[in-house]
């Protein structure tokens, strides 16, 4: 029997992408929110000794979570044989230690609640800098889907003369990846940040590399100010304007409004969450985790 794909709001195309590619059912239900604020689920398609999973998007992620755990939830007491959450992005993974007294582990508690119900994972480009493996604090077995192929592809399409420029050490790890996929030039930035909205960033004598275009890649972009930074410090030493590419497009039309006046000629982000932006597919990616996933899951599940 086919997997049911089963899509919180605002993921069903990546829940229908899923239907069409593994193949899957597509699944409904009903969600309705009372005047109270209370999530009311109801559960209409069959999911009896069923693999279901269940799409979502987690961007502002405060209002999501209790309405996730309560259709999850729904869905293991109807009898779901696996419920896989599929879930492009997952928040709260930056705070993976304690830097001041009285501070706690998000990281950690996150991966704990979806660890509880939930049976598998499928995430795109967690955000794990002390975290080694997503296993390390989910105890379920999960699939991790990188971007860089996806990345490299649309820059050798759209860009001429490439040079991939990490915003920060973090990033080394992706400009390196795609630059060897396209065989071009890469970089990385030294980025000091002063506060939540304040960064300083410095770049390295690129005198030789003046006639590639950059192009700026980081894992999440939110507020901008990191890659605005950038944007003007490469313009200030005569490169053409930069791309900006962003797998979780986590921003709002003020960061564009601030990367364009910075001197940004576009901004894109991979399709994991529905943006505007959206210009880099990673459909099939995630499909292919997803069936790899389910291959991996117990059979049958335990009650």
């Amino acid at each position: 029997m086919n997997p049911l794909a089963l899509s919180m709001p605002g993921s069903e195309a990546l829940g229908e992408a899923l239907a069409e590619g593994l193949p899957a059912d597509t699944g409904t239900m009903d969600l309705h929110v009372f005047p109270d604020r209370e999530t009311y689920v109801r559960i209409e398609s069959p999911v009896a000794d069923r693999d279901v999973l269940l799409v979502t998007a987690l961007d502002a992620p405060d209002s999501k979570l209790v309405p996730l755990f309560l259709v999850a939830s729904t869905l293991s007491s109807l009898g779901a044989r696996n419920i896989v959450l599929v879930a492009p992005y997952l928040p709260y993974l930056r705070q993976d230690r304690v830097f001041r007294p009285g501070e706690g582990l998000s990281s950690s508690y996150i991966a704990h609640w979806f660890s509880g119900f939930a049976d598998g994972l499928v995430t795109v480009e967690p955000h794990l800098h002390r975290i080694a493996e997503l296993t390390d604090v989910f105890s379920i077995p999960c699939e991790v889907v990188g971007a860089a192929d996806s990345i490299a592809r649309w820059v050798g399409e759209n860009v001429s003369r490439p040079m991939i420029v990490g915003p920060a050490m973090e990033s080394r790890q992706w400009s390196d990846s795609i630059a060897r996929a396209l065989e071009c030039p890469s970089i990385f930035l030294h980025r000091i940040r002063i506060g939540d909205s304040r960064v300083e960033v410095s770049i390295p004598d690129l005198t030789a590399y003046t006639d590639f275009t950059p192009v700026l890649v980081d894992d999440i972009v939110s507020s901008g100010q990191t890659m605005a930074m950038a944007v003007r410090r490469l313009r200030s030493a005569g490169f053409p304007q930069p791309v900006c590419i962003g797998v979780h497009a986590l921003f709002g039309q003020a960061t564009v409004d601030l990367l364009r006046s910075a001197g940004a000629e576009r901004i894109v982000s991979c399709n994991g969450l529905k943006h505007p932006s959206n210009a880099v597919d990673l459909d099939r990616a995630i499909v292919a985790a997803t069936r790899s996933l389910l291959r991996r899951l117990p059979r049958p599940r335990q009650a």
